[in-house]
């Protein structure tokens, strides 16, 4: 019995990383899934991936900024496998890494659209069915960004704790209703998001530095983050709600220092 054995699962953001780990791990533990990315060549790998591992998926090319989009990938997995059960509000993107002073309104805008916005409309679209059956779990993707400063710039650290609120007052909001939901924070973990950086550490000959201001030193991988996100998802968590949990390593369990504390 896979832990998520019947369920029906959607999860965004699903083309590389975090998302198509998770997409990974939902299927082998039994979920139907309906995996949802703009980048299509990205997601049709997810999708193979998937079925080569024996699950099943349905993909959905689009944008989870777009109302039109969130209400048609929610009505795909209803009318696909006739349940939602778990909806996984993964994508987001970093932006460019501009100063303060020099950012714009436009990035501004199209940081929030997508980490922000999207987040809100996989709820409100989600909700809506699962408020009709009594159940469903939903979870964010946020960041340690948006717990502490100096994770991410300032319109992505806005964004994720903007998502760490929607958490908690959604949660609040469907008081009653039998739907969870909860954020997860991820730490410093290589995906397609933050490749660059990564690679640019393994140029310079510093990659055995990538995460050293964590008590792991080490960065995190796309699976751990799926690990919690499955956890979340599952009935194991049935009596965990509004909440976000950091998955960094012990990043922000610190203040900065720079000798190990005795």
């Amino acid at each position: 019995m896979g832990r998520l054995d019947g369920k029906v699962a959607i999860v965004t953001g699903a083309a590389s990383g975090i998302g198509r780990a998770s997409a990974l791990l939902f299927a082998r533990e039994g979920a139907r899934l309906v995996v949802v990315d703009r980048d299509a060549d990205g997601l049709n790998a997810t999708v193979d991936a998937v079925v080569e591992s024996g699950g099943v998926a349905e993909m959905f090319v689009g944008d989870v900024e777009r109302e039109a989009d969130v209400k048609a990938y929610v009505t795909r997995a209803i009318g696909v496998f006739g349940a939602l059960d778990i909806m996984y509000a993964n994508a987001g993107i970093l932006g460019e890494p501009v100063p303060i002073l020099e950012q714009t309104v436009e990035q501004w805008l199209e940081i929030l659209q997508i980490n922000l916005i999207g987040p809100f409309l996989a709820i409100k679209h989600a909700a809506t069915h699962m408020v009709g059956v009594g159940r469903g779990a939903i979870v964010l993707t946020a960041s340690t960004a948006g717990l502490r400063a100096a994770a991410g710039s300032a319109p992505y650290s806005a964004s994720k704790a903007g998502v760490i609120s929607l958490a908690q007052t959604a949660a609040n909001s469907l008081s009653g209703t039998g739907v969870r939901i909860n954020a997860i924070c991820p730490g410093l973990i290589e995906t397609g998001m933050t490749r660059t950086l990564f690679e640019a550490a393994r140029q310079r000959g510093t990659a055995d530095k990538i995460g050293q201001l964590n008590p792991l030193q080490r960065a995190g991988t796309a699976e751990e983050i799926a690990a919690m996100a499955l956890f979340l998802a599952s009935d194991e968590a049935s009596y965990v709600n509004g909440q976000a949990f950091a998955v960094d390593g012990g990043l922000s369990s610190t203040l900065p220092f720079r000798q190990p504390i005795r």
